[in-house]
């Protein structure tokens, strides 16, 4: 990700200064504050909507969660290309939801998509409506580890925020938390899709294992062959 001087003379990213990103076929707002949507992240965005596709031939409209939001490239490429869907996106910090309600407004789809700000599910546990009834959890969390982040992979804090890639001692801290949390929402067969780092495949895997609660995980390549994403459900005869 090239470079460039503002008009002060700093240095942002180029995506900064044009103002905008495309993703999965939409144009979408990037501005300081929100992680830039990366192409990579086009792996998950892709297998997400053509799960969320088959389920709504399968069952009709399908209600998704977009975890860890950031610039809503997630929840609005899946509202853009899949009509019927209802997401519910979240995110901690202020800057990714303000960019992410912007993305929302811009493509004209907020009866579709509801952005929300707190840690994790904490914003839809306080709606009261959500238990049980998710039929997808998308989620691209932070996933660098943190002693990573403050050596080699340090340039990446300079302009774009902090929270979007600390994944904690091992980079798998918020994926913990969200496969344990997500059981909460899912519906019995409901999909939990995750994006991960280089190596993880394991870590992720064993984390689903452990849960107690989802099948098997189905692990998905990108172009270049690397495991990039990776696919569980929620068992189907566990109490809602």
């Amino acid at each position: 990700m090239s470079d460039v001087r503002d008009e002060s003379g700093a240095t942002v990213p180029e995506t900064y200064a044009r103002g905008k990103v495309r993703f999965l076929e939409v144009e979408l707002a990037a501005a300081p504050g929100a992680i830039i949507a990366r192409k990579e992240t086009e792996t998950l965005g892709r297998k997400a909507i053509e799960i969320i596709r088959e389920r709504t031939k399968r069952d009709g409209p399908q209600l998704i969660v977009d975890m860890c939001t950031g610039s809503g490239n997630l929840a609005c490429a899946i509202a853009h290309h899949v009509p019927e869907a209802r997401v519910y996106a979240s995110d901690l910090t202020e800057g990714s939801v303000a960019v992410a309600r912007q993305n929302v407004h811009m493509l004209d789809l907020a009866d579709r998509v509801v952005v929300e700000q707190g840690d994790l599910f904490e914003p839809l546990r306080a709606r009261g409506d959500l238990s049980g009834k998710v039929d997808v959890v998308v989620c691209n969390p932070p996933y660098i580890s943190t002693g990573k982040l403050e050596k080699e992979s340090s340039a990446l804090l300079e302009n774009e925020p902090r929270e979007a890639f600390d994944g904690g001692p091992y980079g798998i801290a918020i994926h913990q938390r969200v496969v344990r949390d997500a059981l909460e929402f899912l519906k019995p067969d409901g999909v939990i899709l995750f994006e991960i780092g280089a190596g993880q495949a394991k870590q992720v895997t064993i984390l689903f294992s452990r849960a107690k609660g989802y099948d098997d995980a189905e692990l998905v390549t990108d172009s270049n062959g690397e495991i990039r994403v990776v696919v569980s459900r929620r068992k189907e005869d566990l109490d809602p």
